[in-house]
């Protein structure tokens, strides 16, 4: 064998050792963070004895429904579900809508102003959210919102929103503005240019954004407690009541969490590849 052929071997062992390599990192990182859901899956079905169980197998025991049975009979479970939905969806309405228009704003037109509209964008993001739980809460009581999904959809948008944007600019950044002008030529307005030639290609971008958006109002959980009332609670402050004086029922809050996964697992299901597309499209520049 010449010398030759082992040299060009070699390059092909060091690209399948580091695919390799690659590859169980892949994995590893997928087992991480895959296991808590498997966890609460597994809690959720098995019986509520094994749940405590101070030596616990990592494998089914056994399969039972009555965590279910009791997650639903503990509280009104469709109640804060319905009203997690509610608050959910018009902020993804809402958000889309209002940060499709500015990013439009920000991204096709120069105004004065439009750097300093950007970076308050980017501000925005990075004040922690448990920090504006006072003001917010004492500007909603001033305007009679305090304890009304109106309010907490208000007060979702005003953290959901700047991302929406910011993100939605970076699309529409991506998107030749020769397409609109060409559009423009053969007779359309400026609206219907972006109706007929933006909208469609944003269309990806939108799907991403929206899902973002749904889980982070959905899994919301500070501000839903601090600002509803027990009669108004959401979904992830519904759990809560699997906590009481005696201590925590693990397995029906894990039968609750993952009843409460459900809404999210089927929007991913039906968006899945819209939603690649968009995060493969997204790529931010200018």
């Amino acid at each position: 064998m010449s010398a030759t052929t082992l040299t060009g071997r070699e390059p092909a062992r060091r690209r399948t050792r580091s695919r390799l390599g690659w590859n169980l990192l892949g994995l590893l990182v997928f087992l991480t963070v895959g296991f808590p859901v498997y966890w609460m899956i597994d809690t959720a079905f098995k019986p509520a004895k094994d749940a405590i169980d101070p030596d616990p197998s990592l494998l089914p025991t056994g399969i039972t429904l009555a965590n279910f049975r009791r997650a639903l009979d503990i509280a009104d479970f469709w109640g804060p579900v319905g009203r997690s939905l509610i608050v959910s969806l018009s902020v993804v309405a809402i958000g889309i809508v209002v940060g499709m228009l500015a990013a439009l704003a920000i991204s096709r037109f120069a105004f004065r102003g439009r750097k300093i509209v950007i970076v308050g964008i980017l501000a925005v993001q990075m004040v922690p959210l448990i920090a504006m739980i006072i003001p917010v809460f004492l500007l909603l009581n001033n305007l009679g919102q305090y304890d009304k999904l109106s309010g907490l959809i208000i007060t979702y948008l005003t953290f959901i929103l700047p991302f929406t944007v910011w993100t939605l600019r970076g699309f529409i950044v991506n998107i030749p503005r020769e397409l609109e002008e060409a559009a423009m030529v053969d007779g359309c307005s400026r609206t219907g240019a972006f109706l007929r030639v933006v909208f469609p290609l944003l269309a990806p971008g939108l799907v991403a954004t929206s899902v973002y958006g749904f889980i982070q109002a959905w899994n919301e959980y500070l501000y839903a407690l601090m600002l509803m009332s027990q009669q108004h609670q959401t979904a992830t402050v519904w759990l809560g009541n699997f906590t009481t004086k005696h201590g925590t029922e693990y397995a029906p809050m894990m039968a609750g969490a993952t009843m409460m996964a459900v809404p999210i697992v089927v929007l991913f299901l039906l968006v899945q590849r819209k939603m690649a597309a968009g995060l493969t499209a997204g790529a931010v520049k200018g």
